[in-house]
């Protein structure tokens, strides 16, 4: 009887690369650790796996959890039931500084790079499996405002070495949005905000009629929050836009002020890097005062590939001790599959082999592995073939991995070893103590 063979086709919303994609992938995660780290973030870890009640803090995707169940357990064995992937890195790392706040140095300015997971249908831009790279600088009673501008700064840092497509990061701030609400006499405000926000999604007009109806706004309240939304500007200008509205409260005025300031703060970038976006609400509660969102510009209906803001008490669900701070997210995965899915990704080796050593024969690998031994201690990356074939076949290996340097080590005693650049053609002599890629 034939054995049935298993499918090995990738789960939907799982991405995998082939080695000369994953190199570019890599290649990007080691730009984006040394700029977090070039402004003193430090980087954590956490657990892939947190308890339920940890995860369901916030309330805001806990649907989408994928909980722990061993294959084998028995069913009356409910040991990991209470135990779950985690679905981002924010709930996590409120955990981690509510449990770890005693040995922190406030204010604490972390990196956390690692996948999460999200049980929730895999389609464009949406994955069940994803990278995301966070940063947040979190402080006892209060985190100054230049951090609102110094977060945005590392976006653009990441986004322009990154050398991606046309994108603009997106502002606002959540005073703004509320001073201005209260203003027009509307009490439940977080109702409005969550309506607002997705005006990118199904436009203005669906708004109006989703405010109306589902928010119960009067049509002077729904005509003003409309005209607030459809604000944009590239710098402090906007700020009179929005008072020529005559909406008036204390928080408007404190919300304009701030945003007023960073939008200030970034005069000096080319413009459109940040705009002023009075319709970014980010939808969810703990926001209180910048929000941010970085979109393509040619591709306006897909999804945010930065985004975040300031909080005024993130780890209220584990201390009562008041730990208020600012943070983002970038994320990787939506970034990065985009841009191959559209065949931007501009691919190299499939390997991160500097150089390739010939195996002569079986009498002389041992000199082939002395030769690999030396030029790995002097920082290359050193692949020692496999077995010793004929030389015209190592070649041929090292060209369909685009190795760019194939070393021959000594044929015989007596001969020196000589080093063949693949792109030139060109081989020479050369001392495995003493040689450098020009």
């Amino acid at each position: 009887m034939t054995e049935q063979l298993v499918r090995p086709d990738p789960i939907s919303g799982f991405p995998e690369w082939l080695p000369e994609v994953r190199l570019v992938e890599q290649h990007w995660l080691d730009k984006i650790r040394q700029i977090f780290e070039s402004y003193g973030f430090c980087s954590i870890e956490t657990p892939s796996v947190e308890r339920l009640d940890v995860l369901q803090s916030k309330g805001e995707t806990s649907q989408e959890v994928y909980t722990l169940q061993r294959l084998q357990a028995d069913a009356k064995d409910q040991t990991d039931a209470s135990l779950g992937l985690h679905f981002d890195l924010t709930v996590p790392f409120a955990r981690y500084v509510a449990a770890n706040a005693g040995r922190l140095v406030f204010p604490f300015k972390r990196y956390q790079i690692q996948r999460v997971w999200r049980g929730e249908r895999p389609q464009e831009g949406r994955y069940r499996e994803f990278t995301q790279c966070d940063i947040d600088v979190i402080g006892q009673d209060n985190v100054p405002l230049h951090f609102d501008s110094e977060l945005l700064r590392i976006v653009v840092e990441v986004l322009t070495a990154l050398d991606l497509p046309a994108w603009t990061v997106n502002v606002n701030n959540r005073k703004v949005l509320q001073g201005f609400y209260e203003g027009l006499g509307i009490h439940d405000t977080m109702a409005v905000i969550r309506v607002v926000d997705k005006i990118d999604k199904i436009g203005p007009d669906a708004v109006s009629d989703l405010l109306a109806s589902d928010v119960g706004l009067t049509a002077d309240q729904v005509s003003a929050t409309r005209s607030l939304a459809l604000i944009r500007g590239t710098d402090s200008t906007v700020i009179d836009e929005i008072r020529a509205l005559g909406v008036k409260s204390d928080l408007l005025e404190e919300g304009l002020t701030e945003l007023g300031q960073l939008l200030d703060s970034f005069a000096d970038l080319p413009a459109g890097t940040v705009t002023a976006d009075l319709s970014i609400a980010r939808g969810l509660d703990y926001y209180t005062g910048t929000v941010y969102e970085a979109k393509f510009l040619d591709w306006p209906g897909y999804g945010s590939i930065s985004a975040g803001g300031r909080y005024e008490n993130l780890t209220g669900s584990f201390t009562r001790k008041k730990l208020p701070g600012i943070g983002l997210s970038i994320g990787l995965t939506r970034i990065f599959a985009k841009l191959v899915a559209e065949g931007l990704i501009q691919t190299g080796p499939s390997s991160p082999t500097d150089v390739l050593v010939v195996v002569p024969s079986d009498d002389r690998r041992i000199d082939a592995q002395s030769a690999a031994a030396t030029l790995r201690g002097r920082g290359l990356n050193v692949e020692l073939y496999h077995q010793a074939d004929k030389i015209a076949k190592q070649l041929k290996y090292a060209s369909r991995k685009q190795i760019p340097f194939v070393w021959f080590p000594p044929f015989e005693d007596g001969r020196d070893h000589e080093v063949k650049d693949m792109a030139s053609g060109e081989q020479s002599v050369a001392d495995p103590a003493a040689w450098s890629r020009a």
